[in-house]
């Protein structure tokens, strides 16, 4: 098979389209031809290294994906033909491929209303963000949240998502953002180039933070007593939170078969959809990782493998 590979840590030119052995199919598992794969900012993170990134070289990128399934091991509850879509296990990577090998309980099945390249892009946001608002901070009805970095994957399920349940959002993002942020269903939306939310923003009872860094420090300043924040992207190095009024809470995504069942309700519902989505080809990953890196990116960047 052809995958994108690199066998030292560096910029986007250590990335090569190149063959790679085909995977094989252990007990419980299947073989997924991939027709989609998605770009997170968690790839290029790995591709540059770090003390939490000890790979074996030559190392595939990427965690979601949507395919066809072409071989199943012993005990795999899904068959040959099967459309699915997921996200690859905790510490495995891999989707930057023609094929990956993956347990079947973990995936599920895609629905013939959803296009590969959608659902790659719906696979690990929807995951990441259905464990954090739904089972970790248990986001409810009348509450407010303020989601921050609303033009992102995460980001912008979490609007969908909340809007869905019934909570008043409130999201950050650039000015030529704000159309978008608004359709995904966002009620106020905040230009972090021209105005501090610290100082509009006061009672959220939940804070979602995409961003990071010290726009995480200071999130904790718009929160009531007894708020929630939750965030999949760190603060500073060292950081301690300075209120003991609030939460912090970091959501363990696991991946499972429930969770992206779950999403496919709502896709079905029309609760939720596919974020904005810009398409490369295998051969493009240093320039999706480049366009990715620079953080400022609207949906999902998605690999159309075949």
């Amino acid at each position: 098979m052809k995958a994108v590979r690199f066998t030292q840590h560096g910029g986007p030119e250590v990335l090569r389209y190149e063959d790679a052995p085909d995977p094989v199919a252990g007990p419980g598992e299947v073989v997924v031809d991939i027709h989609a794969a998605s770009v997170n900012a968690a790839d290029y993170k790995v591709r540059l290294g770090g003390p939490n990134h000890n790979l074996t070289f030559p190392h595939i990128l990427g965690r979601d994906f949507s395919g066809v399934v072409s071989e199943a091991g012993s005990g795999a509850d899904l068959a040959v033909g099967d459309a699915v879509f997921g996200v690859l296990d905790q510490g495995h990577e891999g989707a930057y491929a023609e094929k990956v090998a993956i347990q079947a309980e973990i995936i599920a099945k895609k629905p013939d209303n959803l296009g590969h390249a959608e659902a790659a892009a719906l696979a690990l946001t929807s995951l990441t963000t259905l464990w954090t608002l739904e089972d970790t901070v248990e986001l409810q009805a009348g509450e407010t949240i303020l989601i921050q970095g609303g033009a992102g994957g995460c980001a912008g399920f979490g609007i969908q998502y909340a809007k869905h349940i019934g909570a008043t959002v409130i999201t950050t993002a650039s000015a030529h953002n704000h159309d978008y942020v608004r359709s995904l269903g966002a009620d106020r939306v905040i230009d972090y180039n021209v105005e501090d939310f610290t100082q509009t923003v006061s009672g959220c009872d939940v804070v979602y933070d995409t961003v990071g860094g010290e726009v995480q420090v200071r999130s904790y300043e718009v929160l009531k007593p007894g708020g929630r924040l939750t965030w999949i992207a760190p603060a500073p190095a060292g950081y301690q939170p300075t209120r003991d009024d609030v939460r912090t809470l970091r959501a363990n995504v696991t991946r499972d078969r429930k969770h992206l069942e779950r999403m496919v309700e709502l896709f079905q519902a029309g609760a939720v959809w596919p974020p904005e989505i810009t398409r490369y080809q295998l051969t493009d990953a240093a320039e999706a990782h480049r366009v990715s890196e620079a953080r400022h990116l609207r949906g999902k960047l998605v690999f159309e493998v075949r």
